[in-house]
Formats: C-alpha cells, structure tokens, sequence
C-alpha cells in the first residue's frame, strides 16, 4: 500500500499550491528539527508533527528532482569527464552570469542592497552546520576534506573568524532584520532543499554536489555584492563576510572536486548522476531566486542592459 502510495503521488506529479506558505511552515519546521533540545512530555506528538513535514519535504525534493532529470541522463561517469562537466556549470548552469549581481554592485541603493541582503540572510542555512551533517560515513578521503572545509568555516578555531559570526556581523552592521514573514517563497525554497539533501541520508551524494557548486559559484557573486557595498560607503569590518568568501571559495571548490568529488566519482561511477542531480537543483533555486529579487526589485531590460560586467580586483577590494 504504502509503494503504491508512493507511486501514485510521484506520477501523478505532486504540486504545492501556495509555495510561500508551504516553505515557511517547512522552514518552521526545520528551525525546530535542527534545533538541540530537551526530552518533553509531547515528544510523540513532536515526532507526528515531524513525520509529517519529513514527508511533504521529500515530495518537495522529488519534485525539483524531476525538473533535472533529462540534464543529468547523460552525465558521464569517468572522472576527468564529469569533473569537466561539473566544473562547465560555472559559467554554463542556470543562474551563472545573472544581470542582478552587476545590477547590485554599481546601481543599487543601500535600502535595495538591504532588502536584497535580509533575503539571502533569512534564507541561509548554515554552510557550516550542512558539512557537518553531510560528511557522517563518507570515505575517509572525502571526510578530510570536509573537515577542512569545517575547520575554514569555524574560522579555525578563533571565534572572530567564524564565518556565520562574520555574516552576523552584516546583519547587525546593515541593521537588517530577516524574518520568514517578509521573505520571498523562492529564498526560504532554497534553504528549505538544502536541509532537505543534508538531513536525509538517500541524498547525500545531491548534497556533495549541491555543496561543492555552492563553493564554485559564489566567489563571483559575493565579489559584485562587495564592490556594491564598497560603494555605497558600507564599513570593512562590516562586508569581510564577503571579502573572505570572495577569495577563499576559489581554494574552496579546488580541494572540493579534487579530495571529494573526483575520489567519489572514481570509486563508485553510479553516483554521479547524484551529485549532477545536486548541483543542478541548487543552481536552479538560485536562479529562481535571483528571478524573483529582480522582479521585486523593478529591474527591466533597459536597467539590466546598463550594468557592466565588470571583474573586480579582489586585492584591491
């Protein structure tokens, strides 16, 4: 019955019919699950409760699933070719090259960056705490590398360089206050499907992939977001969040697809298609999530024509 179920809700294609209430209850919920506790007398109820957003959160990722599944058919499955492959969606995989961030770094204004920058604050999901949760069982190989990715993010040991405590410092420094209630659907989505790859074990292998174009991929955008808070006079201390992460990501995604991905792929060929599935459902919630700040933001062609694609000096930055 329960395969049955199963089968009929997948093919049929499942739907949510309000995405922003649906993904804040689910962003709720995840607050909640993530959260180290007390034992409590309504811990079954608790667990009902959880069972429950656990099942709509894996229809939720199946659904993005299929939205990849013909790009990741065909995926090759030898090492070289599929690091060729990933390392192509840099500039090639949706949301690359995005007309918001050049938009953001020499046009924006302070109360438009900071509605941009409480989006992507309330729809942070904790890089350090998604390795954490990722790296149990892996190989000890691709566990090392993770560690170090870790030991980066808990700013190696000294609490002024932990790098959730630098993005803190943008909130506080920007005066910012990010809340589910004024967040778009898209950016609490993303976060949503990144807890979702991270806390079930059947996803793992999305999650490396997801992580490591997360590594790839940033450094470009958070270099536009830093020259736009440079320019509109924002402090150093306040925007190192974005400086570290605009050079450190580089070294970042290296060591990712060399000691995590390729290793993986090496040694267990199936799994690629997994960690394509990964990458590209996380690029493709950026993309919707980019979509959507330039709608709300008021961006047409003629604003979006303006914006030069220009490649910032980080030294300088």
């Amino acid at each position: 019955m329960a395969a049955l179920l199963q089968e009929d809700v997948l093919s049929n294609g499942w739907f949510i019919n309000d995405e922003a209430e649906f993904h804040t209850q689910l962003a709720v919920n995840n607050a909640k699950r993530l959260l180290p506790t007390l034992p409590n007398r309504d811990w079954i109820v608790d667990v009902k409760v959880a069972a429950a957003a656990v099942f709509d959160e894996g229809l939720f990722v199946e659904g993005e699933r299929r939205q990849v599944r013909e790009a990741v058919a065909s995926v090759p499955r030898t090492t070289p070719a599929f690091l060729e492959w990933f390392e192509d969606l840099s500039t090639s995989g949706p949301g690359q090259g995005d007309p918001l961030f050049p938009w953001l770094s020499s046009f924006a204004s302070l109360p438009q960056m900071k509605w941009f920058l409480s989006q992507e604050a309330a729809g942070e999901a904790g890089f350090d705490d998604l390795v954490a949760l990722t790296q149990v069982r892996f190989p000890i190989r691709a566990k090392l590398e993770m560690a170090r990715n870790y030991w980066d993010e808990m700013g190696r040991g000294q609490e002024r360089g932990v790098h959730a405590l630098l993005l803190a410092d943008v909130v506080s420094g920007l005066d910012l206050t990010p809340r589910l209630d004024t967040t778009v659907w898209e950016s609490l989505a993303l976060a949503n499907l990144m807890v979702a790859l991270a806390a079930n074990r059947r996803y793992a292998y999305q999650m490396i992939g997801a992580l490591g174009v997360i590594e790839m991929t940033a450094p470009g955008r958070v270099q536009y977001v830093n020259a736009g808070l440079k320019r509109l006079g924002v402090a150093t201390s306040t925007r190192a969040y974005f400086q570290l992460h605009a050079g450190l990501d580089v070294k970042h995604s290296q060591a990712w697809n060399k000691e995590v991905i390729g290793p993986l792929v090496d040694e267990y060929p199936d799994v690629a298609p997994a960690i394509a599935e990964g990458a590209l459902m996380r690029l493709h919630a950026g993309a919707r999530c980019f979509s959507r700040y330039r709608r709300h933001l008021g961006l047409d062609r003629h604003a979006i024509a303006a914006c030069p694609a220009v490649d910032y000096d980080l030294e300088a930055a």
